[in-house]
C-alpha cells in the first residue's frame, strides 16, 4: 500500500505524535526523513531498501552520499537529507562530550571524546581541535579524509582556521586504521612543522594524538612538546 493510502492515524508522522520517538521502527523514522517517495517507488519500499542495505542501523552513520544514491529509489537530494539528519543525530548524542573538552584536561579525555568519530572507521581521518587563549573550546574541524594508509595534511590548511576562529590553542588528532598508535615518520614530520609554524604564529600546538585500536599516542605525554 502506498503511504498516501494508509489512515492518517497509520502515517508516520501522525504515529511518532501519538505513540513517540521511541515506539516507532526505523522504517518509520526514515520516512519521516525523507518526506515522499518516487513516481515508480513508494516511499516504505525506499527505507525498506536502505536498512536492507546495511547489516545494522548503526552502519548508517558512516554511508556516504555517493552510496547512499546508489539505492534504489534514493536521489542526491534525499542521500543529502538522511546523511544531515543521521550527522545532527550524531552531534546531538555526543553533545555531552564538549564538556571534556572545555578546558583542555588531559589527551586522555581527546581520546573519548573522538571516540565515537573513529569507531569502524577504515580510513585516515585528521581532525584539529581549536580552542581560545584559555583553553576553551571553541571548534574542531575534519580536515583529511583519506585512504586506508595514508593521510595528507598541509599546515596551511591547519593554521587557516585557527586564524578564522581566533585560537591560541591547538590539537590535532587523527587515527591509524592498521590499529598500531605509534607514530609513523610522517606523523614526527608533519607535528615538528606545525610546531614550528604555530610558534612563529603564537598558536601553539598542545598536542597531537594518534588514536590506534584499544590505544592512542600523544607526542605531549612522549614529551615531544
Amino acid at each position: 500500500m502506498n503511504l498516501k493510502e494508509l489512515p492518517n492515524e497509520e502515517k508516520p508522522r501522525e504515529r511518532l505524535i501519538k505513540y513517540g520517538k521511541e515506539n516507532i521502527s526505523n522504517n518509520e523514522l526514515i520516512e519521516i526523513i525523507l518526506k515522499s517517495g518516487t513516481k515508480s517507488i513508494g516511499l516504505k519500499e525506499i527505507s525498506h531498501n536502505i536498512l536492507s542495505s546495511v547489516n545494522n542501523i548503526n552502519e548508517l552513520k558512516n554511508m556516504e552520499i555517493s552510496r547512499l544514491e546508489k539505492i534504489m529509489g534514493m536521489s542526491k537530494i534525499k542521500a543529502i537529507e538522511l546523511v544531515a539528519a543521521i550527522e545532527l543525530g550524531r552531534r546531538v548524542y555526543n553533545d555531552d562530550g564538549y564538556s571534556d573538552l572545555v578546558k583542555l584536561t588531559s589527551p586522555e579525555s581527546i581520546v573519548n571524546y573522538f571516540y565515537n568519530e573513529y569507531k569502524n572507521i577504515h580510513q585516515e581521518i585528521f581532525y584539529v581541535v581549536y580552542l581560545d587563549n584559555q583553553k576553551n573550546y571553541i571548534d574542531k574541524k575534519l580536515l583529511f579524509k583519506g585512504t586506508v594508509n595514508y593521510s595528507l595534511v598541509h599546515p596551511r590548511e591547519i593554521f587557516k582556521e585557527a586564524y578564522l576562529l581566533s585560537a591560541s590553542y591547538i590539537v590535532c588528532v587523527h587515527n591509524h586504521p592498521s590499529g598500531n598508535a605509534l607514530p609513523s615518520k610522517n606523523d614526527i614530520e608533519l607535528t615538528k612543522m606545525v610546531k614550528e609554524i604555530g610558534n612563529l604564529h603564537g598558536i601553539i600546538l598542545m598536542d597531537h594524538i594518534i588514536i590506534g585500536k584499544d590505544n592512542y599516542y600523544s607526542f605531549y605525554e612522549d614529551n615531544y612538546l
